[in-house]
């Protein structure tokens, strides 16, 4: 392969969603069944976007709870380093994939974290796609 054929192989797969490299074929599992809730929901949805995923993560949502602002508020900037709870103190397992390879392997147990999470920061659900691309993010790092 020449190196512009390899360059465009890879430029295709980043842009289709396939660079996941930190991603294990369990929590790829559970990233896939929620791009088939979302296509499901939506057939012309594309895919999630780690970017808009990191996007989310980092902001500040004035809508949740004063001491969780943001989702850094406990698991910090650097996500492949331990974060602490806000009102208890609590340790948290680093958020990247890359170093938590455990981590996010279960639909059921994702879905429980984001549904106590989003309501701690937005006051509300998160939505499919914000969960889509949160996860995404995460799986990326």
């Amino acid at each position: 392969m020449t190196k512009l054929m390899i360059s465009a192989t890879f430029a295709l797969a980043t842009t289709i969603g396939v660079a996941f490299a930190a991603a294990t074929p369990a929590q790829q599992a559970v990233r896939d069944q929620y791009l088939g809730l979302m296509r499901m929901a939506d057939p012309t949805f594309k895919d999630f976007s780690p970017n808009r995923g990191k996007t989310f993560f980092h902001a500040r949502h004035a809508s949740g709870k004063p001491d969780t602002p943001d989702c850094t508020a406990c698991h910090t900037t650097n996500l492949a380093t331990p974060g602490k709870q806000t009102r208890t103190g609590k340790a948290i397992e680093p958020m990247a994939a890359s170093v938590a390879p455990k981590r996010y392997t279960d639909f059921a147990n994702v879905e429980k974290w984001f549904k106590r999470n989003c309501g701690d920061v937005l006051g509300r659900e998160c939505t499919l796609a914000e969960k889509g691309d949160v996860l995404a993010y995460l799986l990326s790092l």
